[in-house]
């Protein structure tokens, strides 16, 4: 639970929820065990329902962990999708590939480990999503990448934009994380490029449409 919603309200929410199971389950379970950050089932449906309402079928996942989140795109995009898995860590690389076999989605996952910023700028076609879930100090980077990267149309995704609570505190002069969800959020929001809404989904899910 994350603490912004009031308890019994968060407890309603995940429990319509149907139970993960196979691969998913699993994920969940290293995730908890192993205190790996992952956007959890309430977060990973939202995902899904967005990238199957919105058709997309290329989608860059800019910070991907042990590709819990990948999953969910994958799932989504059918046997003609692509995801772009990216993360700096090549065990949570290794550890995302086996997951993948097991949910037998490997074949719609490119994996590319390194930098999620030089690999988005690398991309030549733009996409139909892209997802931010990187170090909270390259926020604002990847917001201006994910401008010149998702298709007119296209949509762009934020996890952590909420960030505990702290975006709505005045932020000491050392914590750049916090500073940094802060100037994004609001560079979002007034951006002409994009209309947006932030959903205060468990740690706070911004999503937005390229216009």
């Amino acid at each position: 639970m994350s603490g912004l919603l009031i308890p019994e309200v968060e407890e309603y929410i995940y429990d319509l929820l149907p139970e993960s199971d196979g691969v998913l389950c699993e994920m969940e379970r290293h995730a908890a065990e192993h205190n790996v950050p992952i956007v959890g089932p309430a977060v990973g449906r939202m995902l899904h329902l967005i990238a199957r309402i919105s058709r997309a079928q290329t989608i860059f996942e800019a910070g991907s962990a042990i590709g819990y989140s990948t999953v969910w795109w994958a799932l989504a995009v059918g046997d003609s999708g692509r995801v772009i898995y990216t993360d700096s860590d090549p065990e949570n690389a290794s550890r995302a590939r086996a997951s993948f076999e097991k949910a037998g989605v490997e074949k719609r996952i490119q994996i590319e480990i390194g930098d999620s910023l030089e690999i988005l700028k690398r991309q030549n076609h733009k996409f139909d999503i892209v997802f931010n879930d990187v170090d909270k100090e390259a926020y604002p980077q990847v917001l201006k990448l994910a401008s010149a990267k998702v298709r007119k149309g296209g949509v762009y995704i934020v996890d952590n934009t909420l960030w505990s609570g702290r975006v709505a505190r005045p932020a000491q002069a050392s914590d750049t994380a916090t500073a940094a969800v802060v100037r994004h959020n609001r560079e979002l929001a007034e951006s002409k490029d994009w209309i947006s809404s932030l959903f205060p989904l468990r740690d706070g899910v911004s999503v937005a449409m390229r216009l």
